[in-house]
């Protein structure tokens, strides 16, 4: 099939939910991805952060070939020797007090898991969520999620959710009730415009929490995985939260949601009380192990430090070009730049360069580089930039 063919088929017969580029694309090679027509772009999409080893790692390509000749699928109703792998390889890099898993398919899975773990060990109904986070768009999650583009037409939403200020302790510590059960947070928002908490903020989180017998929940869907030069955003601050939630570039590029928390936590789960049919699958866990495994046998975590660091300074370099750039923010290769106008154009006219960048927000242009990106790959991705804001 060609092009339009492909893209009227889509457009005729997919739920009209996405906004889309038009481009057909049909292969991926590390940070590398080509259309049907042969073009080639840098991804600095990542596929919204899942591809963090860029796109067909060998290894990765290699285990699901592997598992996919023995056992494909397997409820975790049964035992498997690979999804037992990836349970220990979890443990084995977050923090030691959290060593129970639940494994699901998403990050809007791993959030659900997570509210529902917090209500059932409490006992207590409220969640409090911050305004500009984003957490999903499943029901529970979607209740925690602050636009209210998305919240709106669904509701009445999940009872017992409130939004409150970033960066403000004194109207955290105003919010909490004797029905709160849990604090939910991104260590850093990413859809809602890559921003940085300001310092101390989390450090105080986790104090009032604790001072108010109250569980901190930790989103890390998009921050995880070495994103922000540490294995987890929230050990740039030294913060270990009661339940953490992972997903997007764990699978290796399959569908992966994690939830894991304090043993105590997760044991208030009665048998059949939260399941899923398809976590755990076997071909699933076999690209995670090969994707936990290559962060850490190929140094990525250091890269994404070190590249991060490099690209930050380029686009600090454009800022200083361009009054057109208002700020630059983020930490490690998970940037941003924000901009004094709205950003699509430009979104279209770096593609047409062959430059794939994201949104995050009208103002903001996000960069999620796949984490082993080169510095000769961040300065192609920014001489196209330049050479298309110097046209604005």
């Amino acid at each position: 099939m060609d092009n339009e063919k492909i893209i009227d088929i889509e457009n005729n017969l997919m739920a009209n939910v996405y906004s889309r580029k038009e481009i057909v694309l049909v292969k991926g090679k590390g940070a590398v991805v080509w259309d049907i027509k042969g073009k080639e772009y840098l991804d600095f999409t990542s596929s919204y952060g899942v591809a963090a080893l860029g796109h067909s790692h060998p290894k990765i390509v290699n285990a699901i070939n592997k598992q996919a000749k023995e056992l494909i699928s397997c409820h975790s109703g049964f035992y498997n020797p690979k999804r037992a792998e990836l349970l220990q390889k979890i443990v084995r890099i977050t923090p030691k007090e959290l060593n129970k898993v639940f494994l699901s398919n998403s990050g809007a899975e791993s959030v659900e898991c997570a509210i529902k773990l917090a209500r059932k060990f409490s006992e207590k109904p409220e969640i409090i969520s911050f305004m500009n986070s984003y957490h999903g768009k499943t029901m529970g999650a979607l209740s925690a999620t602050w636009n209210k583009k998305y919240r709106k037409p669904f509701e009445p939403l999940v009872p017992e959710f409130k939004h409150i200020p970033s960066n403000n302790l004194q109207k955290l510590r105003q919010a909490i009730t004797e029905k709160t059960a849990a604090v939910i947070m991104e260590p850093i928002k990413g859809e809602g415009g890559v921003y940085v908490p300001s310092l101390g903020f989390l450090q105080g989180v986790k104090e009032i929490c604790e001072d108010q017998n109250v569980l901190l929940i930790l989103d890390e869907v998009q921050t995880g995985f070495g994103r922000t030069g540490k294995m987890f955003a929230a050990l740039n601050w030294n913060i270990t939260p009661d339940i953490l939630c992972l997903a997007k570039p764990f699978g290796g590029g399959l569908p992966l949601g994690i939830t894991i928390a304090k043993d105590k936590i997760m044991s208030s789960f009665g048998i059949g009380e939260h399941t899923s049919t398809f976590g755990g699958s076997p071909i699933v866990c076999a690209a995670a192990c090969a994707a936990i495994d290559c962060l850490l046998q190929e140094n990525l975590i250091e890269n994404a430090s070190t590249q991060g660091d490099y690209f930050k300074l380029k686009l600090e370099n454009l800022k200083t070009k361009y009054k057109l750039i208002k700020e630059v923010r983020g930490l490690g290769l998970m940037l941003a730049i924000e901009l004094r106008k709205d950003v699509y154009d430009i979104i279209q006219k770096v593609m047409a360069k062959g430059l794939l960048i994201l949104n995050a927000g009208r103002t903001v242009l996000r960069f999620l580089p796949p984490l082993i990106i080169t510095k000769k790959q961040i300065d192609q991705a920014i001489e196209i930039l330049d050479s298309v804001l110097g046209d604005e």
